[in-house]
């Protein structure tokens, strides 16, 4: 894949050690011990990957060391950071996953892995709701950076050679009607933006995304209900117009 030089000092091996299921095991198991003093943490533990996400950003904002329970913290919850990298991926830019980029869900994991260990020396998300949005806006943010970059190497060569033929539309979200959709959706009251996000973006189910907000199945159904009539009256004109029909009802009406 060909992408733009990474930001951050963050090295490669520490973003594979925690990306990785080797890597993954290898710090969870020792997080048991060194992370924190009053949660046993370990593989062992049977609690939901919700509960202890959420022990771990209560000991981001107590005393102990950032930076181990940062990674512990990244290690329990990569499976689904994967899912929404996956899911954001393959459902708003397909076009990256295809030549030239070639970008796959287990590249831009680690690339969200290292945003994630650089934001979080100073972000500490109180909440496992706030956690994953925090995840959330740094995945569309590096969508959006390499969808840029895609644009940006095809007017290149546009610009180079009149005769090349320009490739596809990255579909990287920079066209008038689209830029209105995404700021519509930005623009939705914070619950209701967050279930919209989980549900139509990400395509998680209502369950899935109720376990993420810390809500019931039925609180998701009506917020996303209320997400989609607000975005229907803030986007009315770009619905499709119902075609007239003539008094018979069987085809077109007839210009007069």
């Amino acid at each position: 894949m060909h992408t733009a030089t990474r930001r951050w000092d963050v090295s490669e091996s520490e973003r594979h050690s925690i990306a990785t299921p080797r890597g993954r095991t290898a710090r969870a198991a020792g997080s048991a011990t060194k992370v924190g003093s009053g949660y046993p943490l370990g593989m062992g533990d049977d609690h939901r990957t919700t509960g202890v996400v959420q022990r771990y950003l209560n000991e981001l904002n107590g005393d102990s060391p950032s930076e181990p329970v940062v990674r512990a913290l990244l290690s329990r919850s990569v499976g689904r950071l994967q899912m929404l990298c996956a899911s954001m991926l393959f459902r708003d830019y397909q076009r990256l996953t295809r030549p030239p980029t070639n970008l796959q869900p287990e590249e831009l994991l680690s690339a969200l892995i290292e945003r994630l260990i650089k934001a979080m020396r100073e972000a500490r998300p109180p909440t496992v709701r706030q956690f994953y949005g925090l995840a959330n806006q740094h995945i569309r943010w590096e969508l959006n950076s390499l969808a840029r970059s895609l644009d940006e190497r095809t007017r290149a060569v546009e610009l180079c050679d009149e005769r090349v033929p320009a490739p596809e539309s990255s579909g990287s979200g920079l066209s008038p009607n689209t830029r209105r959709m995404l700021e519509a959706i930005d623009s939705l009251p914070v619950e209701e933006r967050e279930v919209f996000e989980l549900v139509r973006i990400q395509g998680m189910s209502y369950v899935e995304a109720a376990d993420i907000v810390g809500t019931t199945d039925r609180t998701v159904h009506r917020r996303l209900s209320r997400s989609l009539v607000l975005l229907s009256g803030m986007l009315a004109d770009l619905k499709p117009r119902p075609k007239e029909y003539d008094d018979r009802g069987d085809g077109p009406a007839s210009p007069a």
